[in-house]
């Protein structure tokens, strides 16, 4: 189960890493195609606002890394459940006021991670 639980929280970051790279790098050329919803004529005046939000998604993936490379089981528990209950919420905002979509690739998974890891926790 422990192998499990790790794959999902490394999943989850492989996915913020992905919208840290697409927004901060590469956000007027795949962003287009990732994001088709948003207006063609505001990726350039949008850039650095994009870079910014690819920012915090670096810094969730960074948590959510961290929290696999912890030794101890109790304390990386711990900060693994904090950044997914982080990013369960981002994703729950974002379908709120973007798009439902945000909240199937970002919280759904994040929420598998949650249950998983209070599985183990708690089993």
């Amino acid at each position: 189960m422990i192998v499990l639980v790790k794959i999902i929280t490394a999943l989850v970051a492989f996915i913020h890493v992905y919208i840290l790279w697409i927004e901060m790098f590469a956000w007027t050329t795949t962003g287009r195609k990732v994001f088709k919803n948003f207006p063609k004529d505001l990726f350039i005046p949008t850039k650095q606002m994009a870079a910014n939000q690819g920012l915090y998604n670096g810094f969730l993936a960074a948590g959510l890394i961290w929290s696999l490379l912890i030794s101890d089981g109790n304390w990386s528990c711990n900060v693994a459940l904090f950044f997914l209950g982080c990013v369960t919420v981002a994703g729950m905002y974002g379908a709120v006021s973007v798009s439902k979509k945000i909240f199937i690739v970002q919280s759904v998974p994040a929420l598998a991670g949650i249950i998983l890891w209070l599985i183990v926790k708690f089993a």
